[in-house]
């Protein structure tokens, strides 16, 4: 078979060269024999020319947009409404496609509208990557870079302007470049706050019981809340979940257990008309296979991933909807408090993160369950984006610690370098789960902090607390780790200690105010030796990043396309 396609290419091959060649040779046969011939080439270098003195015409007058122009055009555009509905959408891409195309033939004055219709259309096109190479090999060149400008303009504006609305200035706290490096966020109280205030309080975007609670049946699977024995409301599913109240139990199925681990349509009755039962076998097959894995496994990332992608997939199905009622609009509603622009994945793109470990089987199974349920939705976790999601989790879930925290969490089987790790001042191992907190993972870690996590409400809400007095603009930091001295620890060995599991669960030496304070003493201080050794922990720098885009954008390089393929 092999062979035989081999042999159709190098035919057609052939074929296509023999044509190219017998046509110059025509072509300059006619060129000097036919009077006709020559006139009508004549004719058509003219009109080549005027064409090319109109396409350098158009380019100059499209250099002779402002970026004040560009900029009015643009917020202009970001306050128009945005259809919602797949129909409605279609619809409006090919009106703006058409009312570029009409645009672009009226001559270089009209070329700033074409630009703008062709950006509304990118806007609500599924695929943008694919959309920006299509218009690179059929729109006039002086459109395309004006499109071009217009998304550099609008990544810029979104990438800048998310810190002006996130977090909510209620909780009283402002994102801001670290002094060290503008790359870095680090997080500041906008007021005073005296030792033992709370500066705001933080739901979790998603939040995973440890593995060995899940099947217990001892805490809500949905807020974690600590559940009296005999009141647990037990729904039978795949993941052998319970929940404390109705309500948490709704919010649960609505924002991910449902597409997960359940059989319900993913789409509301209005748009599903019926389709959702005809999945419901494969969906079965590939819940299974994804809950089986998820409760052999003693790792809290896979399971924030996917709930986090589902969460993602709730949100914009609420959007679809043509009357915004019962619980899954009221998801759509209070899923971003911040600003309507802004995505679950604007919140998580900018966090930093290491390089995360996924297995082809995990992403496999997880793709296989996004596919059962909404055919064409596997196709947005790539095995690179999936790795990355995980690197996301781990880096950045916070522990979450009810009055000091649990003594009976079995011990790790996998090697210390392995383990997975949550910020916690208490230590991962007295953890009864773990979320995912947007605001609170911009918190930079101190062995003497200037806040602490509480979860005194009984739930996965956090409250950050003040560990002393803090003036406006001051950081906010909090212990990743366990920093108090054991009573069997000499301070030498507590120090270590801390610095160690810092630098194998998040990749950095520690080298806060205390560490170096520390150390600065201990080199000082007689019968205390070798103490110099600390600074080898494993790691040389921090080996944390951002996304790419993100980098690009803050350093103000702008967003470039490779060059033009064939299209498909």
């Amino acid at each position: 078979m092999a062979n035989r396609t081999s042999t159709i290419f190098t035919v057609a091959s052939a074929t296509v060269l023999a044509g190219l060649v017998a046509y110059v040779v025509y072509f300059d046969y006619r060129r000097r024999n036919d009077t006709e011939f020559r006139k009508k080439l004549r004719k058509d270098k003219k009109r080549v020319t005027k064409q090319h003195a109109e396409a350098e015409e158009a380019a100059k007058v499209a250099v002779k947009v402002s970026p004040e122009d560009l900029k009015a055009a643009l917020a202009k555009v970001r306050d128009e409404e945005v259809p919602t509905s797949p129909e409605d959408k279609e619809q409006y891409f090919m009106t703006q496609v058409g009312l570029g195309e009409q645009l672009c033939a009226q001559g270089p004055n009209f070329y700033l509208p074409a630009a703008l219709s062709f950006y509304r259309a990118l806007r609500v096109y599924p695929s943008p990557v694919e959309l920006i190479v299509i218009y690179q090999k059929t729109v006039p060149e002086p459109i395309f870079n004006v499109v071009m400008e217009l998304m550099n303009m609008d990544v810029k504006a979104r990438v800048e302007g998310y810190y002006n609305v996130f977090p909510r200035k209620s909780m009283n706290v402002s994102v801001r470049p670290a002094p060290s490096d503008s790359l870095r966020k680090i997080l500041v109280v906008e007021k005073d706050f005296k030792a033992g205030e709370v500066i705001y309080k933080e739901e979790p975007t998603v939040a995973v019981l440890d593995a060995d609670l899940q099947k217990k049946g001892t805490h809500c699977s949905h807020c974690l809340r600590d559940i009296q024995k005999g009141m647990a409301i037990c729904p039978t599913d795949r993941l052998d979940s319970v929940y404390c109240s109705k309500d948490c139990q709704v919010r649960s199925k609505v924002q991910s257990q449902n597409l997960l681990f359940g059989l319900d349509s993913v789409l509301p009755p209005e748009l599903d008309n019926g389709t959702g039962r005809l999945t419901e076998q494969e969906r079965d097959r590939a819940q299974t296979q994804f809950a089986a894995y998820i409760k052999n496994s003693t790792r809290a990332a896979p399971l924030l991933v996917a709930r986090f992608i589902a969460r993602q997939v709730a949100i914009e199905t609420a959007k679809m909807m043509p009357k915004k009622e019962g619980p899954l609009a009221d998801e759509f509603v209070n899923a971003d408090k911040t600003d309507a622009e802004y995505s679950l994945y604007d919140h998580v793109e900018r966090l930093r993160f290491l390089d995360g470990k996924v297995s082809d089987e995990e992403t496999k199974l997880l793709k296989d369950v996004l596919a059962a349920a909404l055919p064409g939705l596997e196709q947005s976790l790539t095995s690179e984006r999936h790795a990355m999601y995980i690197g996301k989790m781990t880096y950045n879930a916070i522990g979450v610690c009810f009055a000091g925290g649990r003594d009976d969490k079995p011990t790790p089987k996998e090697r210390p370098e392995d383990q997975e790790r949550t910020r916690t001042p208490y230590g991962t191992t007295r953890q009864i789960g773990s979320g995912l907190y947007p605001v609170s993972s911009y918190i930079a870690h101190s062995c003497a902090p200037s806040a602490r996590p509480s979860f005194s409400s009984g739930t996965s809400e956090l409250h950050l607390i003040a560990t002393r007095n803090l003036e406006k603009g001051e950081e906010v930091t909090m212990a990743y780790v366990d920093v108090t001295q054991h009573p069997n620890e000499t301070l030498a060995e507590a120090r270590r200690r801390r610095r160690i599991e810092l630098a194998r669960g998040w990749r950095f030496k520690c080298e806060c105010t205390r560490c170096v304070e520390e150390l600065a003493a201990a080199r000082n201080a007689a019968g205390e030796a070798g103490s110099e050794s600390e600074s080898d922990v494993g790691v040389q720098k921090d080996e944390s990043k951002v996304e790419d885009v993100v980098q690009r954008v803050e350093r103000g390089a702008k967003l470039t396309m490779p060059a033009a393929g064939p299209i498909d």
